[in-house]
Parts: structure tokens; sequence; C-alpha cells
């Protein structure tokens, strides 16, 4: 193949090439513009597992399932126009290896085969464009709201408190032989996902969920061999990921996500977070996602503590959170925060955001809503954020635009709409 010009478009190039084989014009579309940037340029995980760039949609509950846990075509559609627009890895919205455990309504489920044509059209949607698909494992544990589980387990008997404790059930310990049946169940909807086609999968041990359950003092006061050090309380993490691992080989990708609004001084501190990561790195996961509050103004040391990681450990760093301009993913990238840009709110309304960025279409967008009361700003924030990404997403999905609105109500509004009332509930403690 001979390369013997290129010529220019609005906003992508294409290389023409002659070959002379057969003597035919072939088109290449071009890397943009601003392939100099650093967001640009390919990552090589272990394993030699190699992502064209170093954006990473970060996990969204996009809720498009139906009530039994069936994907729906909405949710192929959606990943569809994310594969189109430039992501280097996809990671989908929290799935469920357990149908008696759900998180919040519309999960997806994935337990056995029974779904497979629809995961396999999802997974055929998703990884074009060279895109990598990885599908986020999660079990809700004592985060299970009452709507779903009338006793939800846990590690350790430990009832939720606080303003939104009164919509989860106390939790039922589990009985050492349910957390390997819980461990195997892990493994079996990776395997399945494997088998449907996706590249991938993330193990969610953030935001108060049950791989995090295990790992915090605070949840986790268990005597068997599943409780006590912090070497016993990886057990659970560390057993999904070498069951996983074995079932799927070593060109399967896995990686873990954590959250620095995980760490407590008497549950899951910095030190043992860190020793989490070391510990998987040293297993050989392909990459570890760091989720914090806003990398632009976080008032968590988010960027230090990712430095820090970032030379005690050989895997790939992904920081998600807050990321709005392309100078601050650079920077993250250029100071050795991050080997990868994690964005989630921004691509329910840019699904394209790479493409846009990479050919100078780019203009950074937040998303600001409010109901016109401070106090219910507060309380409902979350609800709101979530339920408008969830809306935005479903218009993407359905081939529509995108609405750009700040009113907190007509965000509240849409979730009712999806949801039903049950829409309403808090999903996670705060």
């Amino acid at each position: 193949m001979k390369h013997v010009g290129e010529f220019r478009l609005p906003t992508v190039f294409f290389r023409v090439n002659i070959d002379s084989n057969i003597g035919k014009l072939s088109f290449r579309k071009g890397a943009g513009r601003m392939s100099y940037l650093q967001v640009s340029k390919s990552l090589t995980l272990p394993g030699d597992l190699t992502i064209k760039n170093r954006f990473f949609k970060s996990a969204m509950s996009e809720t498009m399932a139906l009530e039994n846990g069936r994907p729906t075509n909405l949710i192929a559609n959606l990943y569809h126009r994310w594969a189109l627009g430039g992501w280097g890895v996809i990671v989908t919205g929290n799935v469920m290896v357990d149908h008696q455990a759900m998180a919040e309504p519309g999960n997806v489920v994935v337990e056995d085969r029974r779904n497979l044509d629809i995961l396999s059209r999802w997974a055929e949607a998703a990884t074009i464009n060279h895109t990598q698909l990885w599908m986020q494992l999660n079990h809700p544990g004592r985060q299970s709201p009452r709507i779903f589980s009338e006793q939800p387990v846990a590690p350790s008997p430990i009832k939720i408190t606080g303003v939104n404790g009164r919509y989860f059930n106390e939790p039922r310990e589990l009985r050492t032989y349910e957390v390997k049946q819980l461990v195997t169940k892990y493994i079996k909807t990776a395997a399945i996902a494997q088998i449907a086609g996706f590249t991938g999968v993330q193990l969610h041990g953030a935001f108060g969920y049950l791989i995090n359950q295990f790992l915090s003092k605070t949840t986790n006061q268990r005597t068997d061999q599943y409780g006590g050090s912090l070497e016993n309380r990886m057990r659970f993490l560390v057993e999904i990921y070498q069951g996983i691992r074995e079932s799927c080989g070593s060109r399967f990708a896995i990686s873990l996500k954590l959250s620095l609004t995980d760490i407590n001084v008497s549950g899951f501190t910095e030190d043992e977070m860190t020793a989490v990561i070391q510990k998987m790195a040293g297993l050989g996961i392909n990459l570890i996602e760091i989720a914090g509050d806003d990398y632009e103004t976080s008032q968590l040391g988010f960027s230090g503590y990712a430095h820090m990681i970032r030379q005690l450990v050989n895997v790939p760093i992904v920081l998600s959170g807050g990321f709005r301009n392309i100078s601050t993913m650079e920077e993250a990238l250029g100071r050795d925060d991050a080997d990868m840009i994690g964005i989630c709110t921004a691509a329910s309304i840019i699904s394209d955001l790479p493409d846009q960025v990479l050919n100078e279409r780019y203009q950074p967008v937040s998303v600001n809503l409010t109901t016109g009361s401070r106090h219910l700003d507060e309380k409902y924030q979350s609800l709101m954020v979530t339920s408008y990404c969830e809306q935005q997403a479903r218009r993407i999905a359905e081939g529509k635009r995108p609405q750009r609105y700040t009113s907190g109500w007509r965000a509240i509004a849409a979730c009712v709409k999806m949801h039903g009332p049950e829409g309403l509930v808090p999903r996670r403690p705060v």
C-alpha cells in the first residue's frame, strides 16, 4: 500500500492510498487535526491489550432494561452512538450479577445465557471503530433499596443510617458458602460477557457497593476468612478477579473501580486503598479507575493521591470526575496523574466528545440543575443529575438530540416518567 496524498473535509481528513495490486483507491479516517494531544495517543495495558486513545467513558446508569433485567435494543443503539463517537473504552452502567439484588430500576441483570442474543447485539454495536467495551459487574449488598429487597445481604448485618437510611432494610449477614456462591456469580457473568463479545469487565468496588463493603471495617465485621485483616477483607475481590482471569484468559481486560469518597479513617483508610491497588496490580489487573469529586476543583486531594499511585504501581490509572476542559485532561496526563481520562456526565450530552476534541469542535459542557431552593438542591442534586443523564442517554438512543436545561424539577419529572414513583427512591445512602 503506497501513500500518495491526502485531502481535507470540514472536520476530518482522509488519506488516499493506491493499492499497487488492485489499483483502487481506499480511504482511511484520520485521527483529526489535534492528534498531537496526549488524549489522542494509544495505550497498551498489561497483557498487551491496546486502547486506541485515552478517552474512557466511565460507567453511567442507563437503566434501560426491562423489569426482568433483559437489556433492550435502546441500549445497543446508545452504545453504538458512543462507539461511533471515538471513545477508546466504554464501560457499561452497572450490571447486576444476581436478580435478587437490584440497585435501581432498569438495571441489566446477567446471570445466565438467556439474554445472549441481545447481549451479543449490544457488544457488536459497541465494539465497532476499534472500541473496547467493558461490562461493569456489580452487587449492591446492603445498598439494595427496600423496594427491591425485603432483606438484603451484606458482609455483616449493619444497617444503613443517616437521612436516607429509611429507604434500606437491615441486611442479613452472608454465610461463608454464600460468599463463595457470589464469587462464582461474578465469574459466570464475566464469562457470559466474553461469550457475547464484550472485550472486558470492570469490578465495581466503589460507592459503598458489595465489594467495597467487604473492604471496609465499618461494614465488614466478619470473623471468618473474609473478615478481620485487610488481606482477609480483600479476599472476596481477589477471588473474583482470579476466577475471572482463569475463566476468561489473559486477553480479556479486567479493571477495578475505586473511589476516594469511600476512604474512611475507621473503615477503609487511604493506606488500605493503596494496598488494595498494589495487590491487584501485582496480580496482573489491566487497569484501575479512581473516581473522585472533581479533578478541577478537588477538595479530596484527587490529583495528589493519583500521582502517588502512578509512582507506586505500573498498572494504568484512569481518573474520573469533573473533567471538562481539554487543558485539564492534558494536565492530568502530562503530570503523570493518570493514563486515561474518565468522563461520564458529559458523555450523555455529547456522545462523540472524543471526536469533537480531536477535530477542534469541542466546547466544555456542565450540568447545572436547580429547583430554585438551596435546601432542595442539596437534598436532590444527585437524583437530578442522574435523572438528567438518563433522560439524555435515552434521547441519544432514540436518535434525538440531547436537551439542555437547568430546571431540576424537569429532571425529576423525567425520572418519574421513566421509572414511576420508584425512581425517586435514593439509590445510594448519600
